[in-house]
Order: C-alpha cells, then sequence, then structure tokens
C-alpha cells in the first residue's frame, strides 16, 4: 500500500467509518453512524443529501469513508467532472483536499504529522481544528497510518 492509500485509511479510521457493519469501508456511511447503529446509503449514484441532527444546533450532511459534506461534494463533482459519489469518486475528492491543503507531497513522503496539520481544517476528528468535536491524537494517527501499510518519514 502506498502512503497516500494509508493516509486515506487513516481518515477513514479517524473519521470512524472504516469499520461501521455494512459500510462498505466507510464509503456507505452517513455522519452519527456507530458501530452498534450504523447508519448507511443505498446508492452511489449521487451523495445522499441527509441532514443529520447531531447535537442541539449541529447538523450535518457528511456522508463516505472521508465524511464529505454535500455542497462540497456538488463543488468537486463539477470540478473533477465526477459521474457520481462511488468510492472512486470519495477517493478522487479526498485526494483533491489534501492536494489544496498542500499536504500532498507530506503524505506521499510519509511526513504524517505535517500533513495532519495541514488537513486539520478539512476533517474535524483530526487535531488542530475548532469544529469542537472528538478530535484523535496524533500519535494514534501515526498508529493508523502505519497499520494501513504507511512508512513513517
Amino acid at each position: 500500500m502506498t502512503n497516500l492509500e494509508a493516509f486515506l485509511a487513516m481518515i477513514a479510521h479517524s473519521e470512524g467509518t472504516q469499520n461501521i457493519p455494512g459500510g462498505d469501508r466507510g464509503y456507505r456511511v452517513i455522519v452519527g453512524s456507530t458501530m452498534e447503529k450504523p447508519i448507511l446509503f443505498d446508492s452511489y449514484a449521487d451523495h445522499p443529501r441527509q441532514r443529520v441532527q447531531l447535537s442541539p444546533g449541529l447538523s450535518s450532511t457528511a456522508a463516505g469513508r472521508y465524511q464529505i459534506l454535500e455542497r462540497y461534494y456538488d463543488a468537486y463533482k463539477a470540478m473533477l467532472k465526477l459521474p457520481d459519489f462511488s468510492p472512486k469518486s470519495q477517493d478522487a475528492i479526498a485526494i483533491q483536499m489534501i492536494r489544496e491543503r498542500q499536504a500532498y507531497n507530506d503524505v506521499c513522503a510519509g511526513r504524517i504529522d505535517e500533513a495532519v496539520v495541514k488537513c486539520a481544517s478539512i476533517w474535524a476528528s483530526l487535531p488542530g481544528n475548532n469544529y469542537g468535536q472528538h478530535e484523535n491524537s496524533i500519535t494514534a494517527l501515526r498508529g493508523a497510518f502505519t497499520d494501513a501499510g504507511g512508512t513513517l518519514a
């Protein structure tokens, strides 16, 4: 597995989608899913476009392996000329997001700490953002990255 693939797996692990039962490695998962209560969508034809109330005053349309918001999916679908919300399309969006944060070279080189800092504003589960949600430690993320076959610099 390449460092890029391992980083994508690390994001899925961090976002809590990777091991949801029936979730197709996270690609079918809707925000709010748990191991005990998976919330899944049925078709990859489009983003599921479901707004989930997570707590009073906090709702989200996040879906898929990388918990992509509906509004971002629409923008990236047009930009990248994606046909659907399939695993391949979800991966392409996540990779584009990593590129836009100037973290792609860090990811490929195994500079995970640097890549996580650069990507923290995208994924709420990465440390160093201000979303007010659960953040995973950099130590846990390094472990998930290496467990997925990544090599640290």
